[in-house]
């Protein structure tokens, strides 16, 4: 077995890994396997070759997984209530105030309710704003 392909199979090996424990920690060392296995077909030696992969190991991580986590974090809150429903237009089912209401999205019926005073009638279009347990908080657009 060659040098390259040992350091691919680390590469597959890390990413494997990463697919099990998701920690954004393996897929740097996988980068890094599967750029020394490219680099060791142009370079022979062992030694050359494990410090190319602790150095790019140590770079994918230091400038790569603040990125990665960031990217994922935003992915977290856009599939969660957050990206599904807050800030969307909706239309009142029910009147809404801060005790009682109902709307509709995505032909779902949601309770809802205001932060305010005042009573918002059925047919008006409001903005969720926050969610709470199973209601929606609006307001008046």
């Amino acid at each position: 077995m060659t040098l390259w392909e040992i350091f691919a199979i680390v590469g597959l090996i890390c990413l494997i890994l990463e697919m099990i424990l998701p920690s954004m920690f393996f897929l740097n060392l996988a980068f890094a396997g599967f750029a020394t296995a490219v680099i060791a077909l142009f370079v022979t030696g062992w030694v050359n070759l494990t410090v190319i992969f602790v150095v790019l190991s140590l770079l994918f991580i230091i400038l790569l997984r603040p990125v990665l986590l960031r990217n994922r974090e935003c992915k977290l809150c856009e599939t969660g209530m957050e990206g599904k429903y807050i800030g969307k237009i909706v239309k009142v089912i029910e009147p809404v105030d801060k005790y009682k209401g109902a709307i509709t999205i995505y032909d779902e019926r949601w309770e809802a309710r205001t932060d305010c005073d005042e009573t918002i009638p059925e047919g008006k279009e409001v903005k969720i704003v926050k969610y709470e347990s199973l209601i929606l908080t609006v307001e008046r657009i």
